[in-house]
């Protein structure tokens, strides 16, 4: 029998979740046996991913239908709100068993504040005080962005006992903001040993970026970089993610217990079709990360990928960064437009759903 590569990078110490939530996951046994063959130890949602749910099927019919009989002028954001937490329950319910078998270091599931939010510090604490009291699960994460409006909110909210997902980090100036927030909430907190965060790094967009201006430049070196700037990026991270959490900075706060933020890779699927389909997976792996997989990359890493221990600490990434500078490509200012591109992206998708459950209303 073949070796399951997802559990190997399991096994090597690496959490695997999935990048998507559907109902039918929950109904059909599918989410039931992702966990039990192929290791999968946690769950990640954006607005993407749950207009692509609600709008793309009938799983949320009946639910919609008993919310509007009870009252037929429900705001949509509020029809969402329910929809969603119902599901993140659920699937926090799945991953019980895993959160209790890894102490708490595993076994989470994501739910992100409102994406019109993303520049207002005070609204994202009010949003996700309220979610994270309404699901009520201590596996859930709720999803705050590395925004300059939302680093306080991350420190205030971390200093509260509640688990946070950072996300929307390209650049190291990003993670380095998003560390600080969580050892300074951190050091609020009454009970630091009960607090989970991941630092959500974004991957794929960032060669999708960069390889856009290397091909502007059009001169075989630039060329000879298409693919190397996502990998190199988040290698550094990783290496920032070592210093800080192996060393002295950390050394109090882990003596009272306090776990270390893994980072996770986001936006791992394979964007240019002429790179392998699990390009990003193989290539990040390793001790202390999660890796958030859309359905398609799971599936595609599940049979031919190769889990290989550590291989995030390989290779030179400083070289790669030094020789894209080089050549100008400035990664900060291309980190910047890439944080706020996915800020519009999330609102615009989360404007599609209200729009979407605003037609459902008349036809369920």
């Amino acid at each position: 029998m073949k070796n399951n590569s997802l559990v190997d990078l399991e096994n090597y110490g690496q959490g695997i979740w999935l990048d998507y939530i559907r109902r039918d996951l929950f109904s059909s046994g599918e989410l039931k046996r992702l966990i039990e063959q192929d290791g999968l130890t946690g769950m990640t949602s954006n607005p993407t991913i749950f207009e692509k749910a609600i709008s793309g099927s009938s799983d949320y019919d009946a639910q919609l239908r008993e919310l509007l009989e009870g009252n037929p002028k429900t705001p949509a954001d509020v029809l969402y709100e329910k929809i969603a937490i119902q599901d993140i329950q659920t699937a926090a319910d799945f991953f019980m068993p895993v959160y209790q078998s890894k102490e708490k270091g595993d076994g989470y599931v994501s739910l992100e504040v409102s994406p019109y939010l993303a520049h207002d510090t005070k609204g994202t604490i009010e949003q996700a005080r309220r979610l994270w009291a309404t699901v009520a699960r201590p596996n859930i994460m709720i999803k705050v962005p590395a925004t300059k409006e939302g680093i306080p909110a991350i420190v205030t909210l971390i200093g509260e006992g509640i688990n946070i997902n950072i996300t929307l980090m390209f650049t190291m100036a990003h993670y380095e903001a998003v560390v600080q927030a969580y050892i300074q909430g951190l050091q609020r907190a009454r009970k630091p040993e009960g607090i989970a965060s991941v630092a959500s790094f974004f991957v794929s967009r960032v060669d999708t970026a960069v390889d856009k201006a290397l091909e502007a430049l059009g001169t075989q070196e630039a060329l000879d970089l298409r693919g190397q700037a996502a990998i190199a990026n988040s290698r550094m991270v990783y290496r920032r993610f070592l210093e800080i959490f192996e060393g002295p900075t950390f050394t109090a706060l882990h003596k009272k217990g306090a776990r270390v933020q893994r980072p996770l890779w986001a936006s791992t699927g394979t964007k240019n079709p002429a790179y392998s389909d699990v390009l990003y997976v193989e290539e990040l792996a390793g001790l202390n990360t999660v890796d958030t997989m859309p359905p398609e990359t799971l599936k595609n890493f599940r049979d031919h990928g190769i889990a290989k221990k550590d291989e995030v600490e390989k290779g030179q990434p400083q070289e790669i960064l030094a020789r894209l500078a080089k050549l100008g490509i400035d990664l900060n200012a291309l980190g910047e437009k890439l944080q706020q591109d996915g800020v519009d992206s999330f609102a615009a998708s989360f404007k599609k759903l209200l729009s979407a459950l605003e037609e459902k209303r008349g036809t369920v």
